[in-house]
């Protein structure tokens, strides 16, 4: 199933077909297009080249790991991912040095994880990222250490049937996808004020 966007301008077909789904098949993703994946994450930009981030992975043949990451998704969560392949979860290094906060440490994360997606995309995978997730949970089962963040969980895969989600899941999945306008996050010259723009846009 594809959602193509109705873009007002021309954009990368890989971002034009990018949207996030819930129904995923089991079909396993192949070892060396989900090492791509991270591959593409590692060559994203990070602030004085930190590389903040860190990947939890959970895949078909480690199941206990999978597991794992599918028991720290909130219940609405763990609903569509039975039958994800591929459970991740994201990680930020919130310091680089002791008491010293590095306030970048997420948006470089978003950062790696938009090129993972994007990589994604290329290899005819789809992702859906999370926030729904229990991060001190994530914490407590993964060890995760004192300045490190639990950021997002990510669900990665072949795409599915809509027709195996519950309604009102099934219904999200088909209905159409939408986004604000342009002049409504894009300014000029103070807050608010809308960069003018042609009368074409949607």
């Amino acid at each position: 199933m594809t959602k193509l966007a109705e873009t007002s301008y021309a954009i990368h077909e890989l971002l034009a077909n990018r949207w996030s789904p819930r129904a995923f098949s089991s079909q396993p993703v192949e070892e060396e297009k989900l090492l791509s994946l991270f591959e593409a994450a590692r060559w994203s930009p990070s602030g004085g080249n930190s590389q903040p981030w860190s990947f939890i992975v959970g895949t078909e043949s480690d199941p206990e790991t999978h597991q794992k990451i599918f028991d720290v998704l909130v219940p609405g969560n763990q609903l569509w991912n039975k039958n994800v392949p591929v459970l991740v979860l994201s990680v930020a290094k919130m310091a680089l040095q002791p008491e010293k906060p590095y306030r970048w440490a997420l948006y470089d994360v978003g950062q790696a994880v938009a090129h993972l997606t994007v990589q994604a995309g290329a290899l005819g995978l789809y992702v859906h990222q999370m926030a729904g997730f229990d991060p001190e949970k994530a914490r407590q089962v993964f060890q995760i250490p004192e300045g490190y963040e639990a950021v997002t969980a990510i669900a990665i895969g072949y795409p599915g049937d809509a027709d195996q989600l519950s309604e009102p899941l099934r219904e999200r999945e088909l209905a159409p996808r939408t986004r604000k306008s342009l002049s409504e996050f894009v300014f000029k010259g103070s807050w608010n004020q809308p960069l003018k723009l042609p009368e074409t846009e949607i």
